[in-house]
């Protein structure tokens, strides 16, 4: 008798329990992102932000860093020190961002110029040397001309790094590299590695080479 009971009991939890989970909980009325409402006053469903709030990871509140700008105008200092790692940092987004246009060496002959795009601007000529840091900053963020902007490719800092690059590709053509370690002249040699003792690796400067000559008499002795 008491199994009979114990039976009828768990049938009746049974059907509570599949009574209770109908798809009604599932579907749910929900609102799409934009989706039009008569719920509230304003016809939307999406409510506005509320005054004040930042989303997460989205506090820019360094507007040098991030615009490139102070009080309006470009900048034309960097927004935090520039050392070794950063320029190297900065040569390495060159090389993949930046050079298919204009050129390892920013002469503006890059790979795509070569094929038939328009030629890229040469950070050497007197117009391009005289922008402002801050004028980089908004070119690779916002884009100029042909270019189309980079905020989505390369994070704030390493647009940072670039322009710290590009400055040193342009410091490289009106200064002597004599006096600079082997090691540094190496490493920051626009188009990979080369040996410093045959190239000047910054000014582009063709290699001298050795020519061997044979030892051997117009007889064919040796």
């Amino acid at each position: 008798m008491l199994r009979v009971k114990l039976s009828i009991f768990c049938i009746f939890c049974g059907l509570f329990l599949f009574n209770a989970c109908r798809q009604d909980m599932a579907d749910q009325p929900s609102y799409r992102p934009l989706q039009p409402s008569n719920f509230f006053a304003d016809g939307q469903a999406s409510r506005p932000l509320v005054q004040g709030t930042v989303a997460r990871g989205q506090l820019r509140d360094d507007v040098h860093l991030y615009t490139g700008k102070k009080e309006g105008q470009l900048v034309t200092t960097f927004p935090f020190t520039v050392d070794k790692t950063v320029v190297k940092r900065g040569q390495e987004r060159f090389n993949i961002y930046c050079a298919p246009c204009h050129g390892q060496t920013g002469s503006g002959n890059g790979m795509i110029v070569q094929r038939g795009f328009k030629k890229a601007a040469s950070y050497y000529d007197k117009e391009v040397r005289e922008k402002s840091v801050g004028h980089y900053f908004d070119v690779i963020t916002n884009g100029f001309g042909a270019m189309a902007g980079y905020s989505a490719q390369v994070n704030v800092r390493d647009r940072w790094a670039i322009i710290a690059y590009i400055r040193a590709l342009q410091e490289s053509q009106s200064g002597n590299v004599e006096p600079l370690p082997i090691e540094t002249m190496t490493d920051f040699a626009p188009s990979g590695v080369v040996d410093p003792k045959k190239q000047n690796p910054l000014s582009g400067s063709t290699p001298k080479v050795e020519k061997k000559t044979e030892e051997k008499s117009e007889s064919g002795g040796h």
